[in-house]
C-alpha cells in the first residue's frame, strides 16, 4: 500500500469526527508519522477551536523530530480568522514534510498555505486522496464560492417509482439501515426542509435519531408560504437544540407570525415567485444565515420546484425492493415532466451502495441545456 495514502486515510477518518459540528469551517483531520508509525493525531471539532493540524501538534508537544510527516486532509490556512494561522504552528513545530489531501476549494485562499509553507523550506506533497478529501467536505467549495448552501434532495422510493400510496402512507418505503443512514446524514448537515404538505400529511419530528449517539439535530426548514402549518406538528413542539425556520410569503398577517414566535419558531419572510416562495432567495437568506448544508426531504411539490429551478447539487434516493402495484401513488417530483427523453436530468458521479435490500443510489445532476 502506498504509505502516504494510508496515513491519509487515517487523517481522513479522524476529519469524519467532526461532519456537522464544525460550520461554516470544513471538517479536517490531521496526523503526524514518524518512522511509518502514527506518533499524534487531531481533528477540527468546532468552529473557533483548534483546527486539526494545531490539535495534533499539540498533542505531539508542540515539538516534531527531524523526518516527521504531517498528513492534513485541507490545505493548511495562511491567515488569521477564530483562529492564528496553521502555517505558523506547523514552522514553529518543526515539521519538514506535509501532505496535504485537497488545496483550499475558497478561491481567495487557495494555495496560499501550501505556497507560503514551501518559501519556507517545507517539503509540501498535494493532492493524496484528492478525490475522497473533496466528497468530505463536498459542499464547502459551494459555499465558499456563492454563499448558497449546497442541497441535497433525498428522497425514498418503490421500485416502480412511488414515494407514498394514494392514501399519503409511506411507512416505511425502505428498511431500518437506509432509515438510519438518512439519520446520519442528518447529522452530518447544517439543516433539513420540507415542504409544509408534508408535515401535514406525514407529522415528521426532523431530528437525528442514532441508535448508539442519539446524534445532533439540524435545523429544520419548514417552506408554507400561506402559514397553514398546525399548531400541534411534531416540529413545533419538540425538545430540541436546534431551531425551527419557517419559510413564509409576503403578506402574510403579523398576527400568524407572532403565533409561531411564541412556538419558538423564527419565522423567514420570503419574496415570492407564482404564488409560492421564491426558493432562490431562500437559499440565499439562508446562506446569510451560516447554514452551508441543506437536505431536501419531501414533498414531491416542494422537490419540483427545488429541481425547476437548479437548486439540488446532488441526489440521494434510496430504493426499495417492494412494487407498489398501481398507478396512484404519490411521485418523487410532482407536475408535468419534458415530452422528450433528452430532457432528464442524468446524474455524473454516481455511486450505488447496498443497504440490505434497499439500494441507494447517489449523483451529481447534469442539468439538460
Amino acid at each position: 500500500m502506498d504509505t502516504d495514502k494510508k496515513f491519509m486515510r487515517k487523517a481522513l477518518a479522524l476529519a469524519r469526527k467532526g461532519l456537522g459540528r464544525t460550520s461554516p469551517n470544513p471538517a479536517v483531520g490531521a496526523v503526524i508519522v514518524r518512522n511509518r508509525k502514527i506518533i499524534a493525531s487531531g481533528f477540527h471539532r468546532k468552529a473557533g477551536e483548534n483546527h486539526a493540524e494545531v490539535e495534533a501538534l499539540a498533542n505531539l508537544g508542540g515539538k516534531a523530530e527531524r523526518g516527521d510527516t504531517l498528513y492534513v486532509t485541507l490545505e493548511p490556512c495562511n491567515h488569521y480568522g477564530r483562529t492564528p494561522p496553521c502555517t505558523k504552528a506547523i514552522l514553529e513545530s518543526g515539521i519538514e514534510r506535509v501532505v496535504v489531501g485537497l488545496v483550499d476549494p475558497n478561491p481567495t485562499v487557495a494555495g496560499g498555505g501550501c505556497g507560503f509553507l514551501r518559501k519556507k523550506g517545507v517539503d509540501v506533497k498535494i493532492g493524496v486522496l484528492e478525490p475522497e478529501c473533496r466528497r468530505l467536505n463536498e459542499w464547502f467549495p459551494k459555499f465558499s464560492k456563492t454563499g448558497h448552501p449546497f442541497v441535497v434532495g433525498k428522497s425514498a422510493l418503490t421500485l416502480d417509482g412511488w414515494t407514498a400510496t394514494s392514501m399519503g402512507h409511506a411507512r416505511w418505503v425502505t428498511n431500518e439501515k437506509s432509515r438510519q443512514l438518512v439519520h446520519q446524514m442528518r447529522d452530518s448537515l447544517d439543516a433539513v426542509m420540507v415542504g409544509v404538505g408534508t408535515v401535514v400529511a406525514d407529522d415528521p419530528s426532523l431530528t437525528t435519531r442514532l441508535k448508539k449517539s442519539g446524534g445532533r439535530d439540524p435545523a429544520r426548514i419548514i417552506v408554507d408560504t400561506h402559514l397553514r402549518i398546525p399548531g400541534h406538528a411534531k416540529v413545533l413542539n419538540h425538545r430540541s437544540g436546534s431551531e425551527t425556520f419557517i419559510a413564509f410569503g409576503e403578506g402574510e398577517s403579523e398576527e400568524k407570525r407572532e403565533a409561531l414566535k411564541r412556538e419558538g419558531v423564527s419565522p423567514l419572510c420570503c419574496p415570492t415567485k407564482n404564488g409560492r416562495v421564491d426558493l432562490k432567495s431562500l437559499m440565499a437568506m439562508l446562506g446569510d444565515m451560516g447554514i452551508t448544508s441543506l437536505m431536501v426531504e419531501g414533498g414531491a411539490t416542494l422537490m419540483a420546484s427545488m429541481i425547476g429551478d437548479r437548486l439540488i447539487d446532488k441526489f440521494c434516493i434510496f430504493q426499495s425492493p417492494k412494487i407498489l402495484g398501481g398507478g396512484d401513488g404519490i411521485p418523487m417530483v410532482a407536475g408535468k415532466g419534458p415530452e422528450k427523453m433528452d430532457g432528464c436530468i442524468r446524474l455524473k458521479d454516481v455511486q450505488v451502495t447496498q443497504l440490505g435490500g434497499d439500494i441507494l443510489l447517489e449523483g451529481y445532476p447534469d442539468y439538460p441545456g
